[in-house]
């Protein structure tokens, strides 16, 4: 009898320890992967100091491993660069080419905080902080350092499509002093006046935010990549 219970005491202390950060990721990971491509509908609203822009209508398109464009249905949006990582498709795409460090607990809210260094020295992308929900093997919010467009911050909210870690609301923030719009590419101001360069410098100082708002996705079946090009 003594025996059984030490054995059943040793099973129940394997069982209940603790994922480690590499064994979490890779769970996270098998969620992110059900999701080989998908089409999806939403709002978009962008908060950025020095333009003026209406809520769009807009599609998201994602293929594997890679792949993202967001096609807005109502006019120009300010997508910064970064915000390919808007799907977690694109941060999870190459695990191995990553060393996992765990940093523990965010003692506010519980959450698992994982950190992604690249082992490419050359990588666009410096350093990634994951946060995750260990029970549900979802990222709640993630951060992210580059060395052309600076840090962006994800937060991620979920729903109906948590099978799949596609997430309801993602809200997309970054610092716009680190944005570089694209050559030719311009925007109205917020109050509709024309501001001097030192004014539209300082605005650009403040930071940015991408709301997207998803009302469906149509997963797994198929995206020619022609909708890519």
């Amino acid at each position: 009898m003594k025996q059984l219970v030490l054995f059943l005491f040793l099973l129940s202390g394997v069982s209940l320890r603790a994922q480690t950060a590499e064994e979490l990721v890779l769970a996270v990971k098998a969620k992110v992967d059900k999701a080989n491509d998908y089409e999806a509908k939403g709002k978009m609203k962008t908060n950025v100091a020095f333009i003026k822009a209406p809520v769009a209508e807009i599609r998201v398109y994602f293929k594997k491993p890679n792949k993202l464009r967001v096609k807005n249905e109502s006019g120009i949006s300010f997508i910064p660069k970064g915000s390919v990582n808007i799907n977690l498709g694109n941060v999870f795409a190459n695990t191995d080419g990553y060393d996992i460090l765990d940093v523990g607990k965010e003692a506010a809210t519980g959450l698992r905080m994982v950190k992604l260094l690249p082992r490419d020295d050359n990588a666009d992308v410096v350093l990634s902080t994951l946060y995750i929900d260990e029970k549900l093997k979802l990222v709640r919010r993630a951060k992210t350092t580059t060395r052309e467009n600076g840090t962006y911050e994800l937060e991620l909210t979920y729903g109906k499509y948590a099978e799949y870690a596609l997430a309801d609301k993602v809200i997309f923030s970054f610092n716009t002093k680190d944005y570089k719009l694209p050559k030719g590419v311009t925007f109205d101001y917020d109050d509709g006046t024309k501001k001097t360069p030192a004014a539209a410098d300082k605005a650009k100082d403040n930071r940015g935010r991408v709301e997207i708002t998803y009302s469906s996705y149509t997963i797994n079946k198929g995206i020619p990549d022609s909708v890519f090009q």
